[in-house]
């Protein structure tokens, strides 16, 4: 983190940047007419050299953002998983006595990351090349992880789940319920845990040799028109394992408009937090990443990081994910 001294000013990033003073203005304010490469170098050697960074006693003040998907402007506090954990890691903030700002989704190619007075950040889901990582770093302020990073640098802090034990946890479990031609409801995001699962599954599939089958997920896909063909096709799945929220109800949808039933002829497992799952009739099975005590670890690593420089142990802290066995994945006659 920056230390004691002048704070730096435009004229200072200008002849780092070897540009003018109104190209630093124009890129530090997101105005003007510059190449994108050209407002990222400013904005990072920005950075660099301090500018707008917090100098003198700490804010009491922990950031948080969801940069999966930064720069489009979704509500990710509408999703159980991240309403869940963004409640628990106000909890555990509190209880180490600091503050948690949570920052909106849009913000994510601002210049907000080069002056945001916090001592320290959560991101969740953090991809590759991701802008707001760039800029903390650059400002040399501590970050921990939910989900591991990109790009993981030696002494990086991340929290998550062993996904390869939990996808072959489902699987295996909708194989012992007499699936056949498991699909894999996913491909959608780019962030660490989207390629962990699928990975995991098609590594199942090989083992047993069986041809994957993943069918892309769309947020906006609510009647769940991505399995029609799926569902019109000769050998059709006979389970499914959605990775995202909404996909169950997907599936539900599109299973229904085709006269499959669920879980006669469909098993089906969903990765959610979603208590309304638990009340569908059939109920259904889910996946909990359990993002309360994934919070807890994260605030805990963070302030570890914040108050003493490092975080025991380094790399990933694993928090075991659960699964919640319901009607959707059992056949009638085995309940």
């Amino acid at each position: 983190m920056p230390g004691p001294g002048p704070t730096p000013t435009i004229a200072d990033i200008a002849r780092a940047a070897e540009v003018s003073t109104a190209t630093v203005s124009h890129a530090l304010n997101g105005t003007g007419r510059l190449g994108d490469s050209t407002r990222r170098r400013v904005r990072e050697m920005a950075a660099a050299l301090g500018y707008g960074a917090r100098r003198g006693p700490r804010t009491r003040t922990l950031g948080l953002a969801v940069t999966t998907y930064a720069g489009s402007a979704w509500d990710f506090a509408r999703i159980a998983y991240f309403s869940r954990l963004l409640t628990a890691a106000t909890s555990a903030a509190h209880a180490h006595g600091y503050a948690l700002t949570t920052l909106p989704a849009e913000r994510g190619g601002e210049p907000l990351w080069h002056t945001l007075a916090v001592d320290g950040m959560l991101l969740l889901d953090s991809p590759e090349g991701d802008p707001v990582l760039r800029a903390l770093r650059a400002r040399g302020l501590p970050v921990v992880f939910d989900g591991r990073p990109a790009e993981p640098r030696p002494g990086d802090v991340w929290v998550d789940n062993d996904h390869e034990a939990a996808t072959r946890e489902v699987l295996d479990h909708l194989a012992a319920s007499g699936a056949r031609r498991i699909a894999l409801h996913s491909g959608y995001g780019r962030e660490f845990y989207t390629g962990a699962v699928t990975s995991a599954y098609a590594r199942w599939c090989a083992e047993r040799g069986l041809t994957p089958l993943v069918v892309p997920f769309d947020p906006d896909d609510a009647p769940g028109h991505a399995f029609d063909g799926v569902f019109g096709a000769p050998g059709r799945p006979d389970a499914v394992y959605c990775v995202y929220d909404p996909g169950g109800r997907q599936v539900l949808a599109a299973a229904a408009r085709h006269g499959i039933r669920t879980p006669a002829d469909l098993l089906l497992v969903c990765a959610s937090e979603d208590p309304a799952y638990a009340e569908h009739e059939p109920a259904v099975t889910t996946v909990t990443l359990n993002p309360e005590r994934i919070a807890v670890s994260a605030v805990s690593a963070l302030v570890m990081l914040i108050e003493s420089g490092h975080a025991e142990p380094a790399g990933q802290w694993t928090v075991p994910a659960g699964l919640r066995v319901r009607a959707s994945s059992l056949r009638p006659d085995m309940y």
